[in-house]
């Protein structure tokens, strides 16, 4: 683009940054670019200079100076007929303003320097620039379920709120070694990054600890097979990193399959079973109407887990919270 344009924020851009106002239209640019235009003053909003961070609202007018043409696609870039049916294959709920996958076990969400195949590579499958969906949240690469997207900048900025302000209700699905002693409960602790032998974990931590995070799950009990294998549902009230994973640990009762965290114990149990860790149901506001409820089936690797150890899925209770909720 070559010339100077006056371009107006839409209603559904409420409280986007300027900065990302402009990288969902030019996607090409890079963060120093667009902050070398708009600290220039090249970038004016209602006629004066503004900042990066600032928030944009219905009907301000951007002046948007000429902008450097996108570089030639590259092949790693672009996304195939075969991958773009695959990402429509993960749909479990799509409106105008929210899109919801079931990710599968194995897929990151987003890409790194060796991972190329992720969720935010396939959702060019909606398009680019405006057209593409937004990530509000994350689920580990091994975890499969639920995993929601905005599909406009104002409906991406109300989801990201709702899990920043605690507005949504996540209940997972584990199966786990042994069974946890209370069968249900709510643990507290707070959880740390830190270096274990020669790789990164979650730990428990001392609430002192400058490194540490507060950390709550609630868990119940949902069935048992024996006394060898519990199936879990886990409700996570804050939002960490492996919380699951380091929680169910800390309480001697590790997820089956988890290659990180584990015991001895769980590592038998598990066989040739892949993490079994399913994102179940994720309840949260709609960003412009009532309440979204999403399930999303049991992935494979679930599968594998509830044949092997004799579970049916469809005996859960959809809310196994329900009851707790009432105290």
């Amino acid at each position: 683009m070559r010339e100077v344009r006056t371009l107006t924020v839409g209603d559904g851009e409420e409280g986007v940054r300027l900065d990302r106002w402009f990288r969902r239209r030019w996607p090409h640019l890079t963060q120093g670019q667009l902050h070398k235009l708009i600290r220039s003053g090249q970038v004016r909003v209602n006629g004066g200079r503004s900042k990066p961070d600032a928030r944009v609202g219905p009907g301000d007018q951007i002046r948007v100076p000429p902008i450097p043409d996108p570089p030639p696609p590259g092949e790693k870039n672009k996304i195939d007929a075969r991958d773009a049916a695959f990402a429509k294959s993960l749909v479990i709920y799509e409106d105008e303003e929210v899109l919801a996958l079931n990710k599968p076990s194995g897929l990151a969400v987003q890409g790194g320097t060796k991972t190329t195949q992720h969720v935010d590579r396939l959702l060019s499958a909606w398009g680019e620039g405006l057209e593409r969906p937004r990530l509000v949240h994350r689920l580990d690469r091994d975890t499969s379920g639920v995993l929601v997207l905005g599909k406009t900048p104002g409906a991406a900025a109300k989801l990201a709120g709702a899990f920043a302000k605690r507005r949504t209700e996540k209940i997972y699905w584990a199966l786990v070694a042994g069974l946890p002693k209370p069968a249900e409960g709510v643990l507290e602790l707070p959880l740390a990054k830190k270096g274990v032998g020669d790789r990164e974990m979650v730990v428990p931590a001392e609430p002192k600890d400058p490194l540490a995070e507060s950390a709550e799950t609630e868990f119940v009990t949902l069935a048992r097979a024996a006394d060898k294998v519990a199936w879990m549902a886990l409700w996570p009230h804050t939002g960490r990193t492996h919380q699951l994973r380091a929680h169910m640990l800390a309480l001697e009762h590790p997820i089956l399959g988890d290659p990180k965290y584990k015991t001895e114990a769980s590592v038998e149990l598990s066989g040739p079973l892949k993490l079994q860790l399913h994102a179940r149901r994720l309840t949260l506001p709609h960003p412009s109407r009532g309440t979204l409820v999403l399930e999303a089936p049991p992935s494979a690797e679930m599968r594998a887990g509830f044949e092997r150890f004799g579970f049916d899925p469809h005996e859960a209770d959809p809310d196994p919270f329900a009851r707790r909720k009432r105290r």
